[in-house]
């Protein structure tokens, strides 16, 4: 029972940090990973599915919040959204392999809502992007979990 209560921890802790709260999985999980109790592969797999799943919320909020661009409580400006909809259109759905950096990352996944970018090309490429950065953050952490 125990590693079940570990391993749902990590995946609400990614699931929040993909949302706009300032949460860091990433700490949670080298924490996780110094232990040496868990498999890095079981970590890193219940962090991207919390990730991805966090950013899919994300997506969807963006396809909802967008009907109500005209109200006058709606987080961003008409001047806001048309500069949003540049850059995305500029960079385009590739964009979204930034979907991992902080600050930038989340935002993103909510552009790529509003701007009805589809959703299995946005599964894809934010996959790739949360995979990747937490496949790097255990090679990184590797020299620094052994030392421990």
């Amino acid at each position: 029972m125990p590693d079940f209560t570990v391993y749902a921890g990590l995946f609400l802790v990614s699931f929040g940090a993909a949302s706009l709260l300032p949460i860091q999985s990433e700490a949670f999980l080298i924490a996780l990973l110094s232990t040496e109790s868990y498999p890095a592969w079981l970590l890193v797999t219940v962090a991207s599915w919390g990730n991805v799943l966090g950013a899919v919320l994300n997506w969807l909020f963006g396809r909802w919040i967008e009907r109500f661009r005209d109200r006058r409580w709606f987080p961003a400006s008409e001047v806001d959204l048309q500069r949003a909809q540049r850059w995305y259109r500029r960079y385009g759905k590739w964009s979204l392999l930034l979907s991992w950096v902080p600050i930038i990352g989340d935002p993103l996944t909510i552009i790529a809502g509003v701007l009805r970018e589809s959703l299995a090309s946005f599964l894809v490429l934010v996959t790739i992007a949360k995979v990747g950065r937490y496949l790097g953050l255990v090679w990184l952490a590797q020299p620094l979990i052994g030392a421990s």
